[in-house]
């Protein structure tokens, strides 16, 4: 076998986790994962979940209200694949879905269905909706069967 200790190693399928409720820390996600995948010449898949604990027992009863919400949602990660093609990323892939724990979710429906070598998140400094500021990326990180980078 040989020794890849010194080869390089390279990222082909990235996937970003944005979180509309922390846009500090998920800029600086995602600059740095749109940065990667452009120099990497990787896939860049840009998810964000609707989260369950979002919507009120009131909204869930108004379909309108409900499809409002998944709308502002798929704008939100539609302007960051944007953002990312206008860089120089060349393949971008805008993903939504919806449940209960977002890292769950990440876990159990868009890692299956995209493949990502590595998963980037930011840190959840900055809004405290999560419980714990860092949780998502620390639940990520210790559940994932891949790579993850939490950035500050």
């Amino acid at each position: 076998m040989a020794d890849e200790s010194n080869d390089p190693l390279f990222f082909r399928r990235i996937l970003i986790t944005i979180d509309e409720d922390d846009r500090p820390s998920t800029t600086r996600a995602f600059r740095f994962a749109m940065t990667l995948a452009k120099d990497y010449g990787a896939h860049l898949g840009i998810a964000s979940v609707l989260e369950s604990n979002d919507i009120s027992i009131y909204e869930s009863l108004m379909p309108d209200k409900l499809n409002e919400k998944r709308d502002h949602l798929r704008q939100v990660v539609q302007d960051y694949a944007k953002r990312a093609e206008a860089f120089g990323v060349e393949q971008v892939r805008p993903i939504i879905a919806e449940g209960g724990d977002v890292d769950d979710v990440i876990l159990q429906k868009i890692v299956p269905d995209f493949q990502p070598d590595l998963i980037v998140c930011g840190a959840d400094v900055d809004f405290a909706s999560h419980g714990k500021p860092g949780a998502i990326g620390l639940r990520l990180g210790k559940k994932a069967d891949v790579s993850v980078i939490v950035i500050r």
